[in-house]
């Protein structure tokens, strides 16, 4: 057989059954569409040898005897038998469709993703046919919000700007693996998915994983685990054309083209893409690019290497979810639920306060080997250069932030952009009526200078004014990451397997703030680098799409203002997993992880240049994880597993130094979090049920909240240690085939997360990070916000006849609470009661699309196909999200129960796409 092609994306199953003869039969497992289905199930028939297939569909089964039958089977298709006689290849195997439930795979290496009724752990799977067809003009998240305690929002509504929760836990507790390689944020663990944006593009299967999971990494999966697959080089020439057009003026066009392995073993499959469009809401403008190249070497039966390229430039203009600088639900029934707090025009044209703008390539090299039939090495090294940030707001116009209604049209909200470039270059206008809102010639320079909106009345020169107008600015946030992963797999005996590996990374944050438009004035003062104190700069960097390309320019020369910093982490990390199958339908695993976390930290703007502590000793921390679980097959029908597990987690970069600078937190400690979890499952010919029960704490967090003061307008962060979380539930998730073209799909979750215990802290003054008072609240009884504790959908999926289909799925949302916050009126320090979330309404949301697929040739699967998506189809207005957790008292406007002072984000309402793919 030709062996692991790609240890990114492809990594074969382990054996379940002893190897008793030297039969091997090889073959590809394909499904309707002709692409290939890894996970298949392969065995030989009256016994329990068997194996799966990998993510090229690839299958090798040493057979029993010299000649039978293979039963082929994959979850949502019909079981086919094929019969063999000798050793050799039976050829391409094309499964035809049964129901769409997607098989759940387990495989060796690299990737860890589940297997249906043998991985103990809550699993959904999406595989590339169901990406491609219903993602649309959707975020890439928002496709698993058809499962079980998964809740995901496109946020502020800007191109990649989404989020998910799975359950209840953000998605910087969300352990994303891109090919078995974590790419969560090593600073903040977060996951920007406009980063991503083509990965959709390239992806061969996503998988969720609730709870705990099942990685051997030592990552914090505190919620769950994503495990997206992308493609692999394509052994066979072939490629497709797309284009999807769709509200708004979404335009994406595609193309992408294998060449086929040659008979040396080289094959190179690629693909480029162009996403651009006006955005939902008002402003958003975003184009985005993306990129893959795969080459594929192999060498002999033994050895393989894949080389993968891929990246997504992309530039959009947002909606920001900062809590200082949204709109309020009162600004939203007053200008329409498009609304852009950040939107206005600049010399006739659209702009933005906001803008994002990165480029994210990643590069890997894989290599498999397997030693001998009872052992293999995998192993990945793999680097990403980021370039790019985000725009925003720098200065103030007579005392007052950008996020003043002053600086808006009070008819359209839009912001008067001409009107502030009049006054930063001392043209008056609007904002002319005062002083301190009208620039001065600054008397040092002879130009029209912004001042830093912090100089103090005690450190400016005589003769300049301390607050006299805003810019536009760009917090840059890049990184240099590297990293290594190894594993080494032993077949032990027939019903043992070892697993064990090492996971070394290495992280550089590089971080600070440019100039990215004066907004007509001349210069900028800086007086926040100690070395250069009260620095002119006017020099403004592009944050346009043609800045993105050049990942490994030096970001040394540039003018840097209001902060610069570096963020090191490394990361040594050692894993360990023994698996049981006893071939009788009982399966076990174990798992233990122990990882070394280092910190530092280097300031080049709060320490002078000759001060040793301008950077930070390494800050070490060690943690861990230990877990198991066990399933077993009762029978064909039924299924029961159980898994536990602890974590020591270490905590993000920001509670090791605290108050943004190089203070050690002499009192860090590791996060603790147990996790437990029970599951159910049942499965006939046509009906499918599973259930979870499970129950997750976490102690000793450490959380940051925003608040601001009411009545000065002051803005602070409140750092918090001790902060408990509780979470438990129940899920169901089920399948059942009518007939052979009727499936009916059905979800439910319903849970219980909240917040416990007492935290303590400090709060600190956003202009200047001084400490402005302590902070110590009881949480006990507070919801966990963000997303809905209860869930439902009802699916139905009817294909009429050959080639064409038509699906309808309506979600249900309930008890969703806002996010957790402090109180808004915080002044010298919070001693009490944390303020209660408020419960947002609940909503349904229905979504239509229609398929068909014409096949010119199916031996060489030449056709065309046409997909149209129509997402909330009934247009139900509904608030996806609240920042804050305003009570409605007595005499306040509300809107459906909410006051409307809060601030909120609306849910998109209708939005359609079509798309027509030429496949040859």
């Amino acid at each position: 057989m030709k062996k692991i092609k790609n240890l990114l994306l492809v990594a074969l199953f382990f054996v379940s059954a002893t190897v008793l003869a030297q039969t091997q039969i090889s073959g590809t497992v394909v499904d309707e569409t002709g692409e290939p289905l890894p996970g298949a199930s392969v065995v030989e028939k009256a016994t329990t040898n068997g194996t799966s297939t990998n993510f090229d569909g690839e299958f090798k089964l040493n057979a029993k005897s010299t000649s039978g039958v293979l039963v082929v089977s994959f979850v949502g298709y019909l079981d086919t038998e094929v019969s063999f006689n000798g050793a050799g290849s039976v050829g391409t195997i094309k499964l035809q469709p049964d129901d769409n439930v997607l098989e759940e795979v387990v495989i060796k290496g690299l990737i860890d993703v589940a297997k249906d009724r043998e991985t103990p752990v809550a699993v959904s799977t999406i595989k590339a046919a169901e990406i491609q067809e219903k993602l649309g003009s959707q975020e890439f998240p928002e496709l698993l919000n058809t499962t079980p305690s998964v809740y995901a929002t496109k946020s502020g509504g800007g191109f990649g700007d989404a989020r998910i929760n799975i359950r209840g836990f953000s998605q910087e507790n969300i352990a994303v693996l891109i090919n078995g390689v974590p790419v969560n944020d090593m600073e903040n663990g977060r996951v920007f998915w406009s980063n991503w944006a083509g990965l959709s593009d390239v992806t061969t299967a996503m998988q969720v994983q609730r709870g705990l999971g099942s990685s051997k990494l030592a990552i914090s999966s505190v919620g769950g685990t994503i495990n997206i697959i992308t493609k692999t080089t394509d052994k066979k020439e072939g490629g497709s054309v797309l284009a999807t057009y769709g509200n708004d003026n979404y335009l994406k066009t595609l193309a992408t083209y294998s060449t086929g392995k040659n008979e040396n073993g080289f094959a190179a499959s690629f693909l480029f893409s162009r996403t651009a469009g006006d955005g939902y809401v008002n402003g958003t403008e975003f184009e985005g690019y993306n990129y893959f190249v795969g080459l594929g070497w192999e060498i002999n039966e033994d050895h393989d290497l894949q080389f993968m390229l891929t990246g997504a430039p992309q530039t959009h203009n947002q909606r920001t979810t900062s809590f200082f600088n949204m709109a309020t639900l009162a600004d939203y029934r007053r200008l329409g639920n498009r609304y852009n707090f950040n939107n206005g025009f600049l010399n006739g044209e659209q702009f933005n306060w906001r803008k994002n703008f990165y480029h994210k390539p990643v590069t890997s090299l894989n290599w498999n080997w397997d030693i001998d039939e009872e052992s293999s090495l995998s192993a990945s090294a793999y680097v990403s250069f980021g370039r790019g940030g985000g725009t925003g707001d720098i200065g103030r116009l007579g005392g007052n932030f950008a996020s003043s209604s002053r600086f808006r049209d009070p008819s359209t909200g839009l912001v008067l952009w001409d009107e502030i470039v009049k006054s930063n270059s001392g043209q008056g206008g609007t904002f002319s009526n005062g002083f301190t809102y009208n620039n001065v010639v600054d008397p040092s320079t002879g130009l029209f200078i912004v001042n830093d909106d912090e100089l103090s009345s005690t450190d400016i020169p005589a003769g300049l004014e301390r607050r006299n107008g805003a810019i536009r600015r760009a917090s840059i946030n890049s990184h240099n990451w590297y990293g290594l992963l190894a594993n080494y797999n032993r077949k032990l005996s027939d019903e043992l397997t070892l697993d064990f590996g090492v996971d070394v990374r290495s992280y550089t944050g590089i971080h600070y703030r440019r100039i990215d438009n004066l907004l007509g004035a001349d210069g900028y003062r800086d007086n926040d680098n100690i070395n250069q104190p009260l620095n002119v700069l006017t020099t403004e960097y592009s944050s346009d799409l043609s800045s993105l390309w050049n990942v490994f320019k030096s970001t040394d020369d540039e003018e840097k203002i209001n902060y610069h910093n570096d963020g090191n982490v490394r990361w040594f990390g050692g894993f360990t997993q023994l698996e049981y199958n006893n071939g009788e339908g009982v399966t076990a695993f174990v798992q233990g992880g122990l990882s070394n976390q280092g910190f530092q930290r280097v300031d080049y703007f709060n320490y002078l240049d000759s001060d040793p502590e301008q950077t930070t000793p390494w800050v070490n921390l060690w943690g861990g994880n230990i877990k198991g679980g066990i399933n077993w097959n009762i029978n064909e029908e039924h299924n029961i597993f159980a898994n536990g597990g602890y974590y020591s987690k270490q905590p993000f970069f920001d509670a090791v130094f605290l108050n943004f600078r190089n203070d050690i937190n002499g009192n860090v400690t590791n996060e603790k979090v147990v996790g437990l979890e029970l599951g159910y499952g049942f499965k006939t010919e046509r009906f499918n049920l599973n259930a979870n029960l499970y129950r997750t704490q976490w102690k000793d967090r450490f959380v940051t909240a925003g608040f601001e003061n009411g009545t000065t307008g002051d803005r602070g962060t409140a750092q918090l240690n001790g902060v408990t979380q509780t979470h438990m539930g129940v899920e169901l998730e089920s399948t059942y085939k009518i007939t052979e073209d009727v499936t009916l799909f059905g979800m439910v979750s319903v849970n219980d997360w909240e917040f416990s215990d007492t935290a303590t802290g400090n709060a600190f003054d956003n202009d200047n990070q001084t400490q402005i008072g302590s902070v110590n609240v009881s949480l006990d009884g507070v919801k966990v916000g963000d997303a809905a504790q209860s869930t439902a959908r009802l699916g139905v999926e009817i294909r009429p006849w050959k080639g064409f289909k038509v699906d309808y799925s309506q979600r249900f949302v309930d008890r969703l609470y806002s996010a957790f916050t402090l109180e808004d009126s915080f002044d010298q320090g919070i001693d009490g009661v944390a303020e209660p979330a408020i419960e947002l309404p609940g909503y349904a949301l229905s979504d239509l699309g229609v398929s068909y697929k014409w096949d010119f040739n199916e031996e060489t699967n030449e056709s065309v196909s046409f997909r149209l998506n129509i997402n909330n189809l009934f247009d139900e207005e509904y608030i996806a999200e609240s920042r804050t957790n305003i009570a409605a008292e007595p005499g306040d406007e509300t809107f459906r129960g909410v006051n409307t002072r809060n601030k909120v984000f609306f849910g998109f309402g209708t939005t359609w796409n079509f798309s027509v793919r030429y496949s040859f």
